[in-house]
């Protein structure tokens, strides 16, 4: 009996094989999205802290509109900051979709703001403007 059994584990697998190359390749999971933030001018991003969403703009929900979201502090002497966002699944088939950054101040007032159109597999370039009130 165990003859016949590991001949059907030898034929199963080499159908499952087969099967596999048959279907074709396996889509990969989204890559995560990189970019780097710098402020107007090529001047010092000033101390604070930077939030960084993906938003989706065709959503009038605002409690559902952003979709992934990263905070960074800000230490006031660089002049550009990296960021790494979690990319969704659901996050490559809309055309809607934007790249948000905010620099505030500790104390939370809004010094700075810019938004980049999110383009498929290419790092993300966002400039903060600053805010006049």
């Amino acid at each position: 009996m165990t003859r016949m059994t590991a001949r059907r584990t030898v034929l199963l697998t080499a159908g499952v094989a087969a099967f596999a190359t048959s279907v074709g390749p396996v889509a990969a999971q989204p890559a995560d999205i990189r970019g780097a933030i710098t402020f107007e001018g090529g001047a010092v991003i000033p101390e604070g802290y930077v939030e960084v969403y993906l938003e989706d703009s065709a959503i009038r929900d605002n409690a559902r509109r952003r979709i992934a979201k990263t905070r960074i502090k800000s230490d006031g002497r660089s002049r550009t900051i990296a960021f790494n966002l979690p990319s969704p699944a659901s996050a490559t088939a809309s055309s809607t979709l934007q790249i948000v950054a905010r620099l505030e101040r500790t104390d939370g007032w809004l010094v700075a703001r810019g938004s980049e159109q999110l383009a498929a597999a290419s790092p993300v370039s966002v400039t903060l403007n600053a805010v006049m009130y």
